[in-house]
């Protein structure tokens, strides 16, 4: 079954930049990037990214604010200080040998730099990997990480896969069945979420928000810091 997996990615597999690279730094920020936003959008952010700051110990010596300026538009604002902080400690000690120890990074993501970049015999599981695995009842190994990826993005779709076009489709038990849908993050027109970003929006401009409670809450996280009745970016 792998076999036909990894076929089938040689023809259809998406041309990612952070592909053609072992660079843990360049594959740790496509992985948060990537966290939760659509890779059409990741594309020219991770460029604009890494011309900035090609370098992890480069962007361990670069203002937070910066950061998080660099970082508006791609949404879940805490994932631009948790990545500065874990440049900031590979910058001082390294890359560990458990990609956990980083802020931020959880087992996904760690599994992914270290597959991905280290070489290590780990199957980073997102939850693409887990619907074929679950599906096809085949256990996969690292090599076939990124083709399973692509075919749970494009083909073994949650809710109606494209068995049609599978090439697992011929030893897939789960063939034509459809999953439950999966439970959705509310729609973040109107909510608390909204309040955050434009808030912050509003601090990255220079001006100063109105809306106290979305300020405690990004102050709280350390996008914001309030001297007084004036909020502004960390230092």
């Amino acid at each position: 079954m792998e076999d036909l997996l990894l076929a089938w990615f040689m023809e259809h597999g998406r041309d990612l930049p952070w592909r053609r690279t072992r660079d843990p730094y360049a594959i740790l920020v496509s992985e948060v990037m990537s966290q939760q936003t659509q890779i059409e959008r990741v594309l020219p952010r991770w460029q604009r990214w890494l011309e900035r700051w090609p370098r992890v110990e480069e962007l361990a010596v670069a203002p937070a604010a910066d950061v998080i300026r660099e970082w508006q538009g791609l949404g879940y604002n805490r994932r631009a200080l948790s990545l500065h902080r874990a440049a900031r400690h590979v910058a001082a000690h390294g890359w560990p040998d458990d990609l956990t120890e980083l802020p931020g990074v959880g087992r996904y993501t760690a599994d992914a730099v270290a597959c991905f970049a280290f070489g290590r015999p780990v199957l980073p599981v997102d939850v693409n990997v887990r619907r074929i695995s679950e599906r096809t009842r085949h256990a996969f190994s690292p090599a076939a990480a990124q083709a399973l990826m692509d075919l749970g993005k494009t083909v073994c779709l949650a809710r109606i896969p494209r068995c049609g076009i599978c090439p697992l489709a011929g030893a897939c038990p789960s063939r034509w069945s459809r999953s439950e849908p999966s439970r959705r993050q509310g729609p973040f027109e109107g909510s608390f979420r909204q309040r955050r970003a434009t808030a912050l929006r509003a601090v990255v401009a220079g001006s100063q928000p109105e809306d106290a409670e979305a300020v405690a809450s990004l102050a709280h996280d350390g996008l914001v810091r309030v001297d007084g009745e004036r909020v502004a970016l960390p230092d």
